[in-house]
């Protein structure tokens, strides 16, 4: 048995719970060890059965152990609930955040009086929020690749060219250099774009002396990065240089505060209260990060709202940002490892 689904057993064992069906794609690739699509999990305090058809039987066969594979042709739900009656299960978990009403519904219907559904938020989650040698070494490549990518975008900022085509050359780029793909639609904001936080990439030509906001991550076997980087046409005006610095100190004054036992919460306050006190407090409003692995927003979530003590082993953004909307944005974005005794900026 794998040290995850050991781990997974034994927080079944603490919350009596007879079993679990995992319906989330990253926490079925987390439990499995591997990337796993259109697949539920069923595991038990014996067995752990891959619900899933026939795209995905032989694949998963060949490359996983310790695992049943169970082929449906209808509703993986269905057979979810077949299968905790077929093994005689009183009391499953389920991931209540990852299941729409209806397919919830329906496995109720199936199920019966027999079984007793039990929601389970953040089971998995919290799991994966702890990062393992093995995926904190992933995740380094992940950056890795990524870094390279900013540095052949330099070249790729100039007058005449459109945002699109450079989000298209850096999506090329990052499968050159082995990644799976980019972690999500490369965002390219140019001039006036750039205030938009998640501006969607568009035919926009860059004109000379503007910024140009670049937040990119890629997938390499299935742990992803996240960054962000401002490159400038041309001239950089003072209020643009202004801006950067203040945000550059800011996510620098954040990171000084990240070792375990910190709140999440403070970690936020440090950068947002930077901002606010340099005059630009109205002009920062999203969360100073957000943890990153299998998937790109994941725990934990660095923000003002969150009770969260920082421990040894996560992985999350530090990424304050200013934006002056008509005019343009700046956000600085990096990944960090939580370490025994501070931390490592990725």
């Amino acid at each position: 048995m794998n040290a995850r689904l050991a781990q997974i057993k034994r927080k079944l064992c603490t919350d009596r719970l007879d079993g679990i069906v995992l319906f989330s794609s990253a926490n079925v690739s987390y439990a499995a060890g591997y990337p796993c699509r259109d697949t539920y999990l069923l595991i038990t305090s014996g067995k752990s059965l891959f619900l899933t058809d026939t795209r995905y039987s032989e694949e998963l066969k060949d490359r996983t152990n310790g695992f049943l594979v169970k082929t449906y042709s209808g509703s993986l739900v269905e057979l979810a609930a077949k299968e905790c009656l077929r093994l005689g299960l009183k009391r499953v978990g389920f991931e209540g955040r990852h299941i729409s009403y209806s397919a919830y519904a329906l496995m109720r219907k199936r199920l019966g009086r027999k079984v007793t559904l039990v929601p389970k938020t953040h089971l998995i989650e919290e799991l994966r929020s702890i990062k393992a040698e093995d995926e904190i070494a992933l995740i380094k490549r992940a950056v890795d690749i990524a870094k390279k990518a900013m540095y052949f975008a330099q070249g790729l900022i100039v007058p005449g060219r459109r945002e699109i085509e450079v989000a298209a050359e850096l999506e090329r780029f990052v499968r050159f250099h082995g990644a799976w793909a980019a972690a999500f639609p490369v965002i390219v904001a140019s001039g006036k774009n750039s205030a938009f936080p998640h501006h969607i990439t568009s035919m926009k030509r860059i004109e000379k002396n503007e910024p140009v906001l670049i937040d990119m991550g890629v997938d390499y076997q299935g742990y992803k990065s996240d960054l962000t980087r401002v490159f400038n046409s041309g001239k950089i005006s003072n209020a643009v240089k202004k801006t950067y610095e203040i945000v550059l100190r800011a996510q620098k004054s954040a990171i000084s505060k990240i070792k375990p036992g910190t709140s999440a919460k403070v970690i936020d306050a440090t950068a947002r209260q930077y901002i606010a006190r340099c005059g630009f407090g109205g002009f920062f409003g999203h969360s100073v990060g957000h943890g990153v692995g299998l998937e790109v927003h994941e725990d934990p979530r660095i923000s003002k709202k969150s009770n969260e003590l920082i421990r040894q082993g996560m992985v999350f953004t530090v990424e304050p940002g200013i934006y002056l909307y008509g005019k343009y944005g700046i956000r600085i974005e990096d990944m960090v490892l939580v370490t025994a005794k501070g931390v490592e900026v990725l």
